[in-house]
């Protein structure tokens, strides 16, 4: 677990608001499509889907083994990188993940930018024997997170700079009534203590600066030391040895999303294999 110590967003609008970047365009374009679909799709046909989705698996105590706990995620693509993966069979990719030792799955389900898909998330999940599924999307309306439950998702992302006033707080208590905890994200001191405020259980420190784009591994080291013991904190992008993940294991951190370094890959399960066992032996079959 993360150590002990203590615990700024701006209420009024998002971190991403008036940058121009890319997140921009993607939260710009989430918004308009998840209107769209609100009004071809509403909540209360989302909420039938509930009571007929897989039961939860519990992505908290997934993060909570001893050992090194890798979030493998399903990525086809990126704004940054581009197409990451031709060949994606997200099935095979989950149940291969699973085998090479993943303690959990990320499934991107954004379409425009990254190529994933909500078909993406529930093939995943059915292929993955026992691993919870996180949904990696930009989550900003309840609606989506009964659209997540409705589609297999244990938990969900949420992304403290994306967010607005209550809506965190909202957010994290719907996706409990559903029975998943979320992974909620920060990237700096301020938005850290927001999450905390809100009462995140599982924190999220993303390396990759949303504005640039950049990845600062340095991000990670310099919030573990102020997220509290009894909080799950997650390390991620930018991640890609061994001896990363054991070094920031040994700061406190309980898991590891890693996905470019898995989809880049030749075979993403012996990648893994080799990061949860510094590159000895191969993936079990």
């Amino acid at each position: 677990m993360a150590h002990e110590t203590g615990v700024e967003q701006g209420a009024e609008v998002s971190a991403f608001a008036n940058t121009g970047t890319v997140l921009d365009r993607i939260l710009e374009a989430r918004r308009a499509e998840v209107e769209h679909r609100k009004k071809v799709l509403p909540e209360t046909a989302l909420k039938y889907g509930v009571k007929a989705a897989t039961p939860v698996r519990d992505f908290a105590v997934a993060l909570s083994r001893d050992g090194l706990n890798v979030i493998a995620e399903l990525k086809p693509a990126s704004p940054t990188r581009g197409v990451l993966r031709e060949n994606f069979d997200v099935a095979a990719l989950a149940g291969s993940l699973e085998s090479a030792g993943a303690a959990a799955l990320s499934v991107l389900t954004e379409g425009e930018f990254f190529r994933g898909s909500l078909k993406n998330l529930r093939d995943a999940r059915k292929s993955a024997q026992k691993l919870p599924a996180l949904r990696k999307d930009f989550v900003f309306d309840p609606w989506q997170v009964w659209e997540s439950r409705a589609n297999d998702a244990d938990s969900f992302l949420l992304i403290v700079a994306a967010l607005q006033g209550e809506q965190l707080r909202e957010l994290m208590a719907l996706g409990r009534d559903l029975g998943m905890e979320p992974l909620v994200e920060v990237h700096t001191g301020g938005e850290l203590e927001t999450a905390l405020k809100a009462g995140a259980r599982i924190i999220g420190v993303n390396n990759r600066d949303l504005k640039t784009l950049a990845v600062r591994p340095e991000t990670s080291r310099e919030l573990i030391e102020r997220i509290p013991e009894e909080c799950i904190a997650v390390s991620e992008s930018g991640l890609g040895t061994n001896e990363e993940l054991r070094t920031l294991r040994d700061a406190g951190f309980d898991g590891f999303l890693i996905g470019e370094h898995l989809m880049l890959s030749p075979d993403p399960a012996v990648a893994l294999y080799h990061l949860l066992n510094g590159g000895a032996g191969t993936a079990k079959e």
